[in-house]
């Protein structure tokens, strides 16, 4: 999803979510980009039907954008690892090189592209690092009914806590028993990615928090992704953070390795995320002031691309891609 309240889209998580509202009917949607895999997000269902499964689904925009198969019933969930994995075999993505940010539907990366993301639905693009999208913290367009009733956030009318911006649910990560079950979820995804032979996982909303009402905490969202960042190291994939920069001192601690940033240049928080990630950074801009003035700070330090917001592909009316 964008950041700050921009038109987000996000890898499938928000790419799909602003696809469904805006464009239905773009072939990019489907996939995953917030036009794409979780394209067309819905709001929770109030049923606890089967669980996803750990290979399809959507994600999503830039900024965090989507959709599973049920699991068969009685499959049981996965409990998170319990204590950090070696990381000796992760690779992060290179700093200052070629970007392409698909999360709205994958096609032939443009020449110089080293990085690319992709919802969690695509496949890796052959030869490049490959970022793998997943909406990790809301519920994806067209998930509602795979989550239970519980696993939803709910605020004293007992209604779903929604993200209004793309109409998602918002996950309940508010204590370490509901954490444990949406992470094993959550992981059966991340598993995904890796068995497809991505390089690492972009889990998207991370701020979540700041749209829940009070209702949940910074400390859940750190506690929440710390077991997120345990399992795809120990499934040899990379984790970024996606956005939050407020959180951006707590990266070591949780084990992020790299950031996701849409905006920085806008918003002028690319310095704080170069800071935090020596670096390691993969910055989304939506507008053309945005991309100057990101190129003008950080151009020879971060990897930078200019989208449209709805992440589109090529050929569609949408359509942008720019690096300067």
């Amino acid at each position: 999803m964008p950041a700050k309240g921009v038109f987000r889209v996000g890898g499938l998580g928000t790419a799909v979510g602003a696809c469904v509202l805006l464009i239905a009917g773009l072939s990019a949607c489907g996939s995953s980009g917030k036009p794409s895999a979780d394209a067309s997000r819905p709001s929770a269902s109030t049923g606890s039907p089967p669980e996803p499964s750990g290979s399809t689904g959507g994600s999503s925009t830039p900024s965090g954008s989507k959709s599973a198969a049920p699991k068969p019933s009685g499959t049981p969930e996965r409990t998170p690892d319990p204590t950090p994995t070696p990381t000796a075999g992760l690779r992060p993505p290179p700093r200052h090189a070629g970007f392409d940010y698909q999360i709205g539907g994958a096609y032939p990366p443009p020449s110089g592209v080293r990085i690319v993301s992709r919802d969690r639905t695509a496949a890796p693009a052959p030869g490049l690092y490959n970022i793998c999208y997943v909406n990790a913290f809301q519920v994806q367009p067209g998930e509602g009914a795979l989550w239970p009733r519980d696993l939803v956030l709910r605020d004293g009318n007992d209604k779903a806590v929604v993200d209004g911006d793309w109409g998602e649910a918002l996950l309940d990560i508010g204590t370490a028993a509901k954490r444990k079950r949406v992470v094993a979820r959550i992981n059966r995804w991340i598993d995904g990615c890796a068995d497809k032979g991505f390089d690492a996982v972009e889990p998207d909303n991370y701020d979540s928090y700041t749209r829940s009402r009070g209702l949940l905490t910074a400390n859940d969202a750190t506690a929440f992704i710390t077991l997120l960042a345990r399992h795809a190291h120990a499934r040899q994939l990379a984790i970024a953070q996606k956005n939050t920069v407020e959180l951006a001192d707590r990266r070591k601690n949780i084990g992020l390795d790299f950031a996701v940033a849409e905006e920085c240049g806008t918003y002028d928080e690319c310095g704080a995320y170069a800071k935090a990630f020596d670096d390691r950074v993969v910055v989304i801009e939506y507008t053309d002031s945005g991309l100057r003035k990101a190129r003008s700070g950080f151009g020879d330090r971060l990897s930078i691309v200019r989208r449209d917001v709805m992440v589109s592909t090529p050929g569609s009316d949408d359509y942008v891609r720019k690096v300067r």
